[in-house]
């Protein structure tokens, strides 16, 4: 990791980027400019798709969640670089790509400090032909073998000892050749591989199953198709 100190903050980068990447990268306004924007997704913040040197990648601005994030929304407590959530997170899925594991590729991040406050964002390279397991189940049913990937994809995670501290069906993300991905690991950290934290991680996903299904008009997912998924999870983990 390269880590080049700014003027009121610091801008990490992977080797292959420490020559290229700017602060203006991580400014939404900077790709519009160039037409190099090419989709955005909104969830607790939007995130970005732009087009550079035939490669997609994808800008996030790092924000906080429930009632906190209302109130100071993007803002941190600054006790140092590598106590923020930019610098573990980008961390991490360098650490994630190196064993293998089906996560986005982090290619660059800054973190902005302001006195006790920072400010961060995130660049990855977007999966290609990915949609996420929510915006699937909006038009059509899972196939098994999808069922099964998703099942097995969790437990080699799990059985890497990686939790994911917001594992939703927005986070996982199928590409066209029908791979497994997961995103999004603000929060996320390695621990010991055990029976606890492992099923809370699924319990949460069941939630987020269930909540998506009361919001969409139409949702194509069973108690079935659940019960496959835990089956194939159990066949996985260590």
């Amino acid at each position: 990791m390269h880590i080049k100190p700014l003027r009121n903050g610091y801008l990490l980068s992977t080797e292959s980027y420490n020559s290229k990447a700017t602060e203006s990268w991580f400014s939404p306004k900077y790709w519009q400019a160039k037409n190099a924007i090419v989709n955005s997704k909104q969830g607790r913040t939007t995130a970005w798709f732009y087009h550079y040197n035939d490669t997609v990648f994808v800008l996030k601005h790092f924000m906080r969640g429930g009632l906190i994030g209302k109130i100071i929304s993007d803002q941190y407590l600054y006790t140092g670089l590598k106590n923020t959530r930019i610098f573990k997170e980008f961390k991490l899925l360098r650490q994630l790509h190196e064993k293998g594991l089906p996560a986005p590729v982090p290619k660059a991040a800054q973190v902005k400090v302001s006195g006790l406050i920072y400010r961060g964002d995130l660049i990855t390279e977007a999966i290609k032909g990915a949609q996420s397991v929510c915006e699937i189940c909006q038009t059509r049913p899972l196939d098994d073998a999808e069922v099964i990937e998703i099942a097995q994809t969790l437990g080699k995670f799990h059985n890497a000892g990686v939790y994911h501290a917001d594992l939703n069906i927005n986070n996982i993300l199928l590409n066209d050749q029908g791979k497994a991905y997961l995103i999004d690991f603000d929060r996320g950290e390695f621990r010991e591989p055990n029976t606890q934290w492992q099923q809370s991680n699924i319990t949460r996903l069941k939630r987020s199953f269930d909540k998506e299904a009361q919001r969409w008009p139409q949702f194509h997912f069973s108690e079935a198709n659940w019960e496959k998924l835990l089956s194939c999870y159990a066949d996985v983990l260590l």
